[in-house]
């Protein structure tokens, strides 16, 4: 990709960039040229940020979102709806959620969906994990499915709909005034919270 002009390290960090969703290979030489003019401690702290994002993080040992410690904030928080969990694909719509400022409840996320195509079945999803979950908090009333409103979030709130009816708890879904096939994280909080208090049974 790079000629003889090029230093190998410059390259590789090119290189990196470009591996990034939503980075070519033009933006990917500007932000290395742009670390290589800035001050040492930007592209150190950016570093040391790496480092820290791939060895301090983990998974919350109860609803699978991203943590620090073996349980995250939410979970431990003491002034959340414990009757309530929101199910969600990913840690992004975690946050989603949480910027309406409305929501209250847990949440459980699944870490990904119900994708023949891609090959992703039911096993690959933190499924069991929600239902062995449930089985131990018999607090739980409600179950919000807040999958994506596209194909394969149909489909894994579907699946999740046939696999929680027989523990009678309340299933709901969030409302329609989310646009179809689009993904929670770029949805606005006005939607959102409509969604969120617009919700439906299943």
């Amino acid at each position: 990709m790079f000629n003889d002009a090029m230093p190998p390290s410059v390259a590789n960090l090119i290189e990196a960039f470009s591996r990034l969703p939503g980075i070519g290979p033009k933006t990917a030489s500007r932000l290395t040229f742009f670390l290589l003019k800035s001050p040492d401690h930007l592209s150190l702290s950016l570093a040391e940020a790496l480092t820290n994002l791939k060895t301090k993080t983990k998974l919350c040992n109860i609803c699978y979102n991203i943590t620090e410690s073996d349980v995250c904030t939410i979970c431990a928080s003491t002034k959340r709806d414990k009757t309530l969990i929101a199910v969600v694909e990913e840690p992004l719509d975690v946050l989603a959620l949480e910027r309406t400022g409305v929501y209250r409840g847990l949440y459980h996320v699944l870490h990904g969906v119900i994708s023949p195509i891609e090959g992703i079945g039911p096993d690959d999803l933190k499924i069991k994990e929600l239902l062995v979950r449930l089985q131990n908090q018999p607090d739980v009333l409600e179950i919000i499915i807040a999958t994506n409103p596209n194909m394969e979030g149909e489909a894994t709130a579907m699946y999740l709909k046939r696999q929680l009816e027989p523990m009678g708890l309340k299933i709901t879904r969030l409302a329609r005034g989310l646009p179809s096939g689009g993904d929670l994280e770029y949805v606005d909080a006005v939607t959102l919270l409509r969604a969120i208090e617009d919700r439906n049974e299943m």
